[in-house]
């Protein structure tokens, strides 16, 4: 079907809903997808193996003929010859999986620069060459999304149904929330899958057993201070190695290092990262956690929830486009604050507790806080597992179901 510009811009104007299995979910991004797609031929859409990209980019764009690339066919079509391989469709198409064959991006390049009109949605789990082919062919022609697994926000109605235990430990795949499949099934597959094809195949990873170790203590250090030497003195390879293979973890998001907020002060604030994973629930895998009951007496219980109020602080910076400006706060004096976000008018700052009682003792920190930092504290709320709650305070409390809900970062 042949239609202008015009017209196709009509069709995704509406921000569609998306069926996952039996349940229908609006994505978060799917307002910047419908903004971007006006000023952009390309669009890119990255994260990890299974977090919806293909329902998402199927369903948006349902007028568009959808190619993986993951198919050896499909594959040796495009390679054998590019250019007709990417005119087939006057409107352009869906290209899922194409960091298997970069060079149709410097093709794309030239299609969309003598056709405007063309659109090409991109797609790709593997993020270990798709960003560094995306930056040196479609500069200045590409939108890049990063879907993650589901919100809490997204998935309420499902999300309310479970204890907190559940839900860290099923975490937010879709193929959890939908029930397509347990954690039981989909963890360890999913862990062996990217150790034996995705580390395999682009890095030089040589001992797969030592990098499974390497992601089992970094799941035990989630929360905490990321310090290589003493990893590396428990893999035994070195820091280097070890400072590599994060950045492998990094870019295929299995984990998201949280930076620590520095400022121009006297103050020495440390400047090591902390570390926290994409989903709590294939942590609790690596973490050899095998059931929600077993979560709830496990000694990582807190840094799990710590974790899964990170990640969805993350995912509503990255469905809005904008660049995490997350932070964690620690002095010399050890004073800390578990996340800060830092806007243009101030900092908002959040301590985030597991209990599900609330004590005073909770608002320690964030009062203290105006003391420690130069910026203005524009907010202060404490994030627990409780159902007391108090809004529009000098320091508010909010359930984290709530605080994912109206999206308070």
């Amino acid at each position: 079907m042949e239609y202008s510009i015009e017209e196709y811009l009509e069709m995704v104007a509406s921000e569609p809903t998306f069926e996952y299995g039996k349940i229908v979910v609006r994505r978060r991004v799917s307002a910047e997808i419908n903004e971007a797609i006006k000023y952009f031929p390309v669009l890119t859409i990255t994260g990890p193996r299974q977090s919806g990209k293909t329902t998402l980019i199927r369903s948006h764009f349902p007028d568009l003929v959808y190619y993986t690339l993951e198919d050896l066919d499909t594959r040796a079509d495009a390679m054998s010859d590019p250019r007709t391989f990417l005119n087939k469709h006057p409107e352009g198409m869906i290209l899922d999986e194409v960091q298997h064959v970069p060079e149709l991006l410097s093709y794309i390049q030239g299609i969309v620069d003598e056709h405007p009109e063309k659109r090409y949605i991109l797609s790709g789990s593997n993020n270990f060459t798709l960003l560094k082919c995306m930056t040196q062919s479609l500069a200045g022609r590409s939108c890049v999304f990063e879907l993650m697994p589901m919100s809490l926000a997204e998935v309420a109605g499902w999300a309310r149904t479970l204890s907190l235990d559940e839900l860290m430990y099923n975490g937010l795949f879709p193929a959890i929330c939908t029930k397509s499949s347990l954690p039981k099934y989909l963890f360890p597959a999913y862990i062996k899958t990217y150790i034996e094809r995705d580390v395999r195949l682009v890095t030089n990873v040589k001992d797969l057993m030592l990098f499974r170790t390497f992601m089992r203590l970094c799941a035990g250090r989630i929360g905490s201070i990321f310090n290589a030497s003493e990893i590396a003195n428990e893999v035994g390879v070195s820091a280097n190695t070890i400072l590599s293979w994060v950045s492998i973890l990094q870019t295929s998001y299995i984990i998201y290092l949280l930076p620590p907020y520095f400022e121009n002060s006297r103050k020495r604030l440390t400047k090591s990262p902390k570390i926290y994973f994409c989903d709590t629930g294939l942590a609790c895998a690596l973490l050899g956690i095998r059931s929600a009951e077993e979560l709830n007496t496990n000694a990582m219980r807190g840094h799990l929830f710590e974790n899964l109020i990170v990640s969805e602080a993350y995912k509503s910076c990255l469905d809005d486009m904008t660049e995490p400006a997350l932070y964690f706060y620690r002095d010399s004096n050890q004073n800390e604050v578990d996340l800060l976000h830092v806007t243009a008018n101030g900092i908002k700052a959040y301590e985030i507790k597991s209990a599900a009682t609330y004590t005073a003792h909770f608002e320690k920190t964030l009062k203290a806080l105006p003391g420690w930092i130069k910026p203005k504290v524009l907010e202060r709320s404490v994030i627990y597992a409780g159902t007391y709650e108090r809004t529009n305070a000098e320091i508010n409390i909010r359930n984290y179901m709530t605080a994912s809900e109206e999206r308070i970062w």
